[in-house]
């Protein structure tokens, strides 16, 4: 009997063997897959606020109401970052990401078909709890299928967001004055959709991931205390800070140049610019990166963009709105492709990867919660941005001594790099 379960065992796996795909349709099937993925995790909350005016003034709600919706993500993010490395372990990355893209699918329909302000609350709480679990796998899932391409496909998956949310921010108002808000905004569903349907098909062909193989478990069975770590929580502030001004610039952009004296149209306009930059900044940093440029040196710069932006925002022209909003752009979208890159680059293996950026993005949301939040209070209670815009600017200059500490050239466990 055991040596016929032997013989069993050994013709299952040479049929696994001769089934597994190879490197090249790996590599395919997990590119598109993650940019499918990407596509639907900034684009639901940048839309808000493309439109909040619009949506304030359908539902009825106040600034400070609002300023909760934008704020709400941040919460759902760090739960999801929190809970999502040990249910993702447990159930299968793949299959856990299935069931979020499905979760974020349902928020986007709830939120546009039950038009009231506790309908779009629970439906923006339903699709950021699923974008917290998909910011968290992402790292891991990467880092496991594709080893060899981590700044590639990390780079594509973060140039994927920001383009497909460039393009919903740029197009939604002009949308809704056509089709309505509920239309316009509910639509997007279909990329979810899709999304669920190519990771079945991911999931299909190349099983799930969430055991690792023996001599990865042993290293990651190391015990790296991760919330111990120096350098994780200078990550968590160096991403928390970033995130406090791309949430609220996403959430109020708009808004605040409208109060500053520029047309609405042109302020949607300056909300896709700032999504835009996007792929100048990621395909610049791969390649400085790639040319021997210090990691280090392209996080204070990209930190230093922040602050050029959230300087003339507050200060200088509003008539060169669209140099500061590229400024912010550059160094928002330059910030967190860099963290979701240092994740994998400073750990050992998956397991590790997920932990990190699990603990990271928990702490670096909390932190976020405030912005959009804090934002909506501040400028309903002075009845201007310069207050709100004049805290956005100290941070983004403390942020830039974070970048110094949060890229340096070491390991999780606190090895050189080099």
């Amino acid at each position: 009997m055991s040596q016929y379960s032997r013989s069993a065992q050994s013709d299952k796996a040479a049929t696994t063997a001769k089934a597994t795909p190879s490197p090249r349709l790996t590599f395919w099937l997990v590119l598109v897959a993650i940019m499918l993925l990407s596509s639907n995790m900034r684009s639901p909350i940048v839309a808000l606020g493309s439109i909040a005016p619009v949506v304030q003034d359908a539902l009825q709600i106040s600034e400070i109401q609002i300023g909760w919706l934008g704020a709400i993500p941040m919460l759902m993010f760090a739960l999801g970052a929190l809970v999502s490395p040990t249910i993702g372990k447990r159930f299968g990355l793949e299959n856990t990401l299935i069931v979020m893209l499905t979760l974020l699918t349902a928020g986007i329909v709830l939120r546009s078909v039950w038009d009231t302000w506790t309908g779009f609350l629970i439906g923006t709480m339903m699709l950021s709890l699923a974008i917290g679990f998909a910011n968290t796998l992402a790292a891991p899932i990467i880092k496991q299928r594709t080893p060899n391409n981590i700044p590639l496909i990390t780079g594509i998956f973060s140039l994927t967001m920001t383009l497909v949310a460039g393009l919903i921010a740029g197009v939604l108002y002009p949308l809704t004055t056509k089709v309505g808000w509920q239309w316009a905004l509910g639509g997007w569903a279909g990329l979810g959709i899709l999304a669920i349907g190519f990771w079945i098909l991911l999931r299909v062909k190349l099983g799930s991931s969430h055991r690792l193989p023996q001599s990865m478990d042993t290293i990651a069975s190391e015990d790296i205390a991760i919330w111990r770590s120096k350098l994780a929580w200078q990550m968590a502030m160096f991403m928390g800070l970033q995130s406090v001004m791309f949430y609220i610039v996403a959430s109020f952009l708009p808004s605040i140049l409208a109060g500053k004296g520029l047309d609405q149209v042109k302020a949607g306009h300056m909300a896709s610019v700032f999504q835009f930059m996007a792929p100048i900044a990621i395909i610049s940093m791969t390649w400085v990166i790639r040319r021997g440029i210090s990691i280090q040196i392209v996080a204070v710069v990209a930190s230093l963009f922040n602050v050029i932006g959230a300087l003339g925002i507050a200060y200088l022209p509003i008539s060169l709105a669209g140099v500061w909003s590229a400024c912010m752009g550059i160094g928002c979208a330059g910030i967190f492709t860099l963290c979701m890159m240092l994740f994998s680059l400073r750990t050992y293996t998956p397991h590790q990867a997920s932990k990190l950026s699990g603990m990271v993005q928990t702490i670096g949301y909390l932190i976020a919660f405030f912005g959009p939040l804090g934002t909506g209070w501040l400028h309903e209670q002075t009845g201007n941005w310069d207050t709100p815009l004049l805290l956005l600017l100290i941070l983004m200059v403390l942020n830039v001594g974070m970048a110094w500490l949060a890229s340096r050239p070491i390991m999780i466990d606190g090895k050189a790099t080099e």
